[in-house]
Formats: structure tokens, C-alpha cells, sequence
């Protein structure tokens, strides 16, 4: 699942052509304070937070929704 996870978020960036210091500018003016490096071994590790996956969903302007079962 790792993988998957890691592969999830390198496959936007490279559909939008976003390097990592490019993400990293992006979320930093949506008020998330992530170097560069951070950012790299996060996704590189394959292992980050659901809030980590938001904020980087955010800053791409991606919106993620869920339906509730009825």
C-alpha cells in the first residue's frame, strides 16, 4: 500500500509538472509550512497522514469528496 500511496501523489505532479519545490512554494502560500526535503522523503517513504494527503490535495486545487451511504 505504500506504494500505491507514493505513487498517488508522484503521478499528479508529474500529470501537472510540479516539481517538489514547486509544491513546496504552493502549499507554503495555502499556509503549510513544508521544505522541500520534507516534502521528498514524505512521498518518497510512501508512509504520510491523511491531513498531509489534503494539504497537498488543496495546494494542486484537487478537490477530494467522499458520498456518505444512505
Amino acid at each position: 500500500m505504500k506504494n500505491r500511496a507514493k505513487e498517488i501523489i508522484k503521478n499528479q505532479l508529474k500529470k501537472e509538472n510540479i516539481t517538489y519545490i514547486k509544491l513546496s512554494k504552493l502549499m507554503q502560500n495555502r499556509g503549510y509550512e513544508y521544505s522541500e526535503n520534507t516534502i521528498r522523503s514524505k512521498i518518497n517513504r510512501g508512509s504520510y497522514s491523511f491531513v498531509f494527503l489534503l494539504e497537498v490535495c488543496d495546494s494542486l486545487d484537487i478537490d477530494i469528496s467522499f458520498s456518505q451511504p444512505k
